[in-house]
């Protein structure tokens, strides 16, 4: 993974007052904690938001190409999320900024900050997941149990449904691989009879 660490490491200083992170260091402001340049990688800290993800840590690969800060980064949730605007699957972000939206000025503190907006605030009618954003749309109290379950199980949130969790265990106890069920289950509207003809049809 190549790193553009010269422009990265001034945008480091600027922000730090004139002492990069560095290394594979970590250097923290609020909630934001940068490992660049070395690893790639950024950990958003504990978040508060209204759509489910409250309490989380969320790990992010970050790519810089070679015409950053022309460019966009390339940015990816490595930690599941349930959200309409990050795929399940991938960790893709629909964001305007991280595609045609994108000016030279913005620096990697203006990608953080709108990702941490995105999270408090979905934009479900520009999904970058359908079915999650579905759910958004037609029961948004469903919605928030299942982005706070994925947000317990996969992020360290200390919040979780006892129903949800219980639905889980029992078809994980027919055999089933866990991460497989927490996706069917979601994607079905926590409907164990049709989660389970989804697991057995894969």
């Amino acid at each position: 993974m190549i790193c553009k660490e010269k422009e990265v490491d001034k945008e480091e200083e600027e922000k730090y007052g004139g002492q990069a992170a560095g290394g594979s260091g970590c250097a923290a402001s609020q909630d934001l904690c940068w490992t660049l340049p070395q690893s790639c990688q950024l950990s958003m800290g504990k978040l508060d938001t209204r759509e489910g993800t409250s309490g989380g840590r969320y790990q992010l690969e970050i790519k810089i190409p070679e015409t950053y800060p022309f460019n966009p980064p390339k940015v990816r949730f490595i930690t599941k999320i349930w959200h309409p605007n990050i795929s399940s699957v991938t960790g893709a972000i629909c964001l305007d900024i991280l595609k045609d939206q994108w000016a030279a000025a913005m620096t990697l503190r203006t990608v953080l900050l709108s990702l941490q907006a995105l999270l408090a605030a979905a934009e479900p009618d520009d999904p970058q997941d359908a079915v999650v954003a579905n759910q958004y749309k037609q029961n948004p109290e469903m919605f928030k149990q299942t982005a706070r379950l994925w947000a317990h199980v996969y992020a360290g949130a200390p919040v979780s449904s006892p129903e949800y969790t219980k639905k889980i265990e029992n078809l994980c106890a027919m055999g089933f691989d866990r991460n497989a069920v927490i996706v069917a289950l979601s994607s079905k509207s926590w409907d164990v009879e049709t989660a389970t003809e989804l697991l057995l049809s894969n």
